[in-house]
């Protein structure tokens, strides 16, 4: 079941779900626009065949440079980058989330694919972006980004999310992938 706007309200105003900091216009029909925060993570300039490894957390941090504070975030021509939402969430345990890319920005080239935020999760969201179009496109923080749809499950979970992403505050790397 797709919760409501006036689920969505009821549930912030008992705080059983928290959003961080909160302004009423974010809620929308039946979901919630998250804005975006003020940094970036671009690949890092590597040295010529350099070849990623996630398995391993040094070339992770090789792989990726992180702007912060930035008055405008500027996604390349066909190229992929973290953003993160200024938005801090604390999910109940019978609800999770699906986030995806406002529409008006597809139309303008960018994609994203879809982020589950299980029951329990607590932090800001990393989004992961692509430029489809051939010229650089310019976000600016606190632009409304991503919209979450929120989805409640038949029971309460009983392993509430706890996982590496948990607790993040900001754009987060990506995990070390256990070989």
């Amino acid at each position: 079941m797709i919760l409501s706007d006036f689920d969505l309200k009821n549930m912030i105003k008992s705080g059983r779900l928290r959003i961080e900091p909160f302004s009423k216009e974010i809620i929308r029909e039946n979901g919630i626009d998250f804005r975006l925060a003020d940094e970036i993570a671009h690949h890092a300039k590597t040295p010529k065949g350099f070849i990623m490894d996630p398995t391993d957390e040094k070339s992770i941090q090789k792989g990726y440079k992180i702007t912060k504070n930035a008055s405008k975030l500027v996604i390349r021509p066909f190229e992929q980058v973290l953003l993160s939402t200024y938005e801090h969430i604390e999910m109940p345990d019978d609800i999770a989330g699906i986030v995806e890319l406002r529409s008006t920005w597809a139309r303008h080239g960018l994609s994203m694919p879809p982020t589950i935020i299980d029951a329990g999760f607590k932090g800001t969201i990393t989004l992961e972006v692509f430029n489809n179009a051939p010229y650089g496109i310019a976000l600016k923080p606190m632009l409304r980004f991503a919209h979450v749809i929120f989805v409640k499950t038949t029971n309460r979970v009983l392993n509430i999310y706890k996982g590496n992403y948990n607790m993040q505050h900001g754009i987060k790397l990506p995990q070390v992938i256990e070989g």
